[in-house]
């Protein structure tokens, strides 16, 4: 999906739904689409703050400015790739709020990315485990544990309205990069289809519009990798292959900027066929088995 026309409404307040709001950070690029988008939940006094984003000075002065009078109870992470948690630690400084959500992740991805490596501030006060909860004042944030992208990711649901802030596992505009060593296909399969098995009404990622077909899109994400492992398989089918010479086979017509992206998304599909017995490497070259 192309981004839509400038102006972008960065820094501005936005409401989907009564008990949501949202902020656009900054910080577009193809890797985020026009930028993160930070949530807002509850709108009685108290707020928790989802995907708090990049550490830009103004972006944390717009979230600040968007909740008002309202106290912060919960800044919220899906997890600590470099554009959506950083600004937790300044929020919190400047607020008391505790930071809560996905666990902690330090480590250095196989890249390429605009928002890696990942977030070495982070330092939750709180990790939720998956079905744990966070409640204000008409409002409760359920965790949805959703590894794949990372090993980390959770959603949050909001038990009130049928809403899940989907960070970086679904999104309306793209699919998500699986990058190894952390980020794994099979995980990303297993909590699509855990995804599939839910009826929350609408998903607010955190980059792109938000999703009102949720079972009908992640179907079709679903059905879209299941594609390309098939691709992957006639390719290595026809003769053993490095990745470097999959990718423009697979990818027809693809911005150079998302080449490496891509490469690394058909590596994390054949370290999960390898895994399940279907191919095997030697060196840099591929095969089927």
């Amino acid at each position: 999906m192309k981004a839509p026309p400038k102006p972008w409404p960065t820094g501005l307040v936005e409401t989907p739904e009564p008990l949501v709001r949202r902020v656009l950070a900054p910080n577009p690029s193809p890797y985020t689409y026009t930028g993160t988008q930070t949530y807002l939940v509850g709108n009685e006094g108290d707020v928790a703050v989802i995907d708090p984003g990049p550490d830009e000075a103004e972006h944390v002065d717009a979230i600040l400015a968007a909740v008002g009078g309202a106290k912060i109870t919960a800044i919220m992470c899906t997890h600590t790739h470099r554009d959506h948690s950083p600004a937790a630690v300044p929020l919190a400084a400047r607020t008391g709020a505790p930071i809560v959500g996905c666990a902690p992740l330090v480590l250095e991805d196989e890249g390429p990315r605009s928002d890696a490596p990942f977030d070495k501030t982070y330092a939750p006060d709180r990790v939720l485990e998956d079905g744990e909860s966070m409640t204000g004042i008409g409002w409760t944030l359920t965790a949805v544990h959703t590894p794949g992208h990372t090993s980390n990711h959770l959603c949050f649901a909001i038990e009130e309205s049928g809403a899940l802030f989907t960070g970086d596992h679904v999104m309306g505009w793209s699919t998500s990069v699986i990058v190894p060593p952390d980020g794994d296909m099979g995980d990303y399969m297993l909590s699509l289809d855990k995804l599939y098995q839910r009826e929350d009404k609408v998903y607010y990622p955190a980059h792109g519009p938000a999703i009102t077909n949720p079972r009908q899109l992640v179907r079709g994400m679903v059905g879209h990798r299941r594609q390309r492992e098939s691709q992957i398989t006639r390719l290595l089918s026809e003769e053993a292959r490095a990745i470097e010479a999959m990718v423009p086979l697979m990818y027809k017509g693809l911005d150079e900027r998302l080449i490496g992206a891509a490469g690394m998304s058909v590596k994390a599909h054949l370290l999960d066929m390898e895994r399940r017995g279907l191919v095997a490497r030697s060196d840099d070259i591929w095969q089927i088995l």
